[in-house]
């Protein structure tokens, strides 16, 4: 398993599990019928889950005592995996790829990004349904507050899904009839098409927070006025709400999961690139209700999802967007509690619902929140048995955190094949 890159050291204080108990795991609702299926299959059929913690990993901060968020948080949940699991780093973005979720979240799935990877927002119009031409160029079009010329926040406020399709409507009607296309997404995560359009290299919002926006405007004139005219647009419908573009790509093309593992998967996730690698994955994308991608989630409702889905697919894939959106607004606190929430009631119930599961545990990327954007370098993995069985051949740790991972020694370089690692150690 170990790759030829060295491991970045971690900080050398001791990061071991902070203050404060969870509350007990919450029953999920048809775990018994579902476990006892999982229990009574054939070793062939085993049931495999792949949580992801969007973002959770973090660096040691002096205000932890030298520790993580992670390390920091309560999470009996994934500390009891890593115990009895295999527990390591894992380069999930390659080198001279940006650190997106977008390409990591392809690493995770067991797709290699520079072969298949061609930008994030056509992931996310798949999401939604919107199709691309061999000439179009999808961009997120984010819908941002910027207050004198600066990057104020690039969520507009954590805008809600009714006020983001009154603005997405006010664009249709101000910029739409020609090339240019505007989809509502969830909350601000909206998209725009560009028929026949060019791919222009693009600055994501989050990375500029707090500088001035005119450093980072896109080198094309029609993307400029677009962008301008857009926020006189939605002057009159939300004032001090402007559009950013990003995320610029063109249609990919990648072969389905199952054609490459053999399995059936589902995907438990709110937010549109998720859901959109999701079908092109050839994933089943659940409708789960209360699912926000933002810090009000419903885990539970998410849990249930998975667990329900464990019934007839091979694989289900839970996406939790919490702790990276804590981090990008820069709240420790938040983070902190979006990890122990994954843990108590995603995790735990689904441990204990499914106990013959296989399952795996890994941050899609880094979300310093010191820097409140995404960050290069390796994150933690556990994968483990759910009922704690010791696998054939294993790396436990005493638990889940960034340190503990380096500590065991177990560095895998090319992050798309840890879900081939996973599924021969779980098999």
């Amino acid at each position: 398993m170990t790759g030829a890159r060295e491991a970045e050291p971690a900080a050398d204080a001791e990061m071991a599990r902070g203050a404060g108990s969870a509350a007990d795991s919450a029953a999920v609702t048809g775990a018994g019928s579902a476990a006892g299926r999982a229990q009574g299959a054939p070793a062939a059929a085993v049931k495999r889950l792949v949580v992801v913690p969007d973002g959770m990993a973090d660096e040691p901060l002096p205000e932890l005592g030298g520790r993580t968020p992670l390390a920091v948080a309560d999470t009996p949940a994934m500390d009891a995996l890593a115990r009895s699991g295999t527990v390591g780093l894992v380069w999930t973005v390659p080198d001279g790829m940006a650190p997106g979720s977008d390409v990591a979240n392809l690493a995770v799935l067991g797709y290699d990004p520079a072969a298949v990877y061609s930008g994030r927002s056509p992931l996310e119009a798949a999401s939604i349904g919107v199709e691309l031409g061999p000439g179009d160029v999808a961009y997120r079009c984010n819908l941002v507050t910027v207050v004198d010329g600066v990057m104020y926040d690039h969520t507009a406020g954590h805008i809600t899904d009714e006020d983001a399709r009154r603005c997405v409507a006010a664009l249709r009607a101000a910029l739409g009839g020609g090339p240019f296309e505007f989809h509502a997404g969830v909350s601000y995560r909206t998209l725009m098409v560009w028929r026949g359009g060019r791919l222009v290299p693009c600055t994501p919002p989050h990375d500029i927070l707090g500088r001035p926006v005119a450093d980072f405007l896109p080198l094309s004139d029609e993307l400029r006025d677009l962008m301008a005219r857009g926020a006189a647009a939605l002057a009159g419908v939300r004032p001090g709400t402007s559009i950013w573009l990003w995320g610029e790509g063109t249609a990919p093309s990648m072969p389905r999961f199952a054609d490459l593992y053999g399995l059936r998967g589902a995907v438990v996730g709110a937010v549109d690139l998720v859901r959109g690698i999701g079908r092109y994955a050839g994933f089943d994308v659940l409708e789960v209700p209360g699912a926000t991608g933002d810090l009000d989630t419903d885990y539970g409702a998410k849990a249930r999802a998975a667990l329900e889905a464990l019934d007839d697919h091979d694989l289900v894939w839970v996406h939790v967007e919490a702790p990276d959106e804590a981090a990008h607004m820069g709240s420790l606190c938040e983070k902190i509690r979006a990890i122990e929430r994954v843990d108590r009631e995603v995790l735990a119930p689904l441990l204990a619902a499914v106990p013959a599961a296989a399952v795996l545990v890994l941050p899609d990327h880094q979300t310093p929140v010191r820097i409140r954007t995404h960050a290069g370098g390796p994150v933690p993995f556990v994968f483990a048995r759910a009922d704690g069985a010791l696998l054939s051949s294993s790396s436990p740790a005493p638990a889940f955190s960034e340190l503990e991972a380096e500590r065991t020694g177990v560095f895998v370089d090319d992050g798309s094949t840890l879900m081939r690692m996973f599924l021969a150690a779980t098999g």
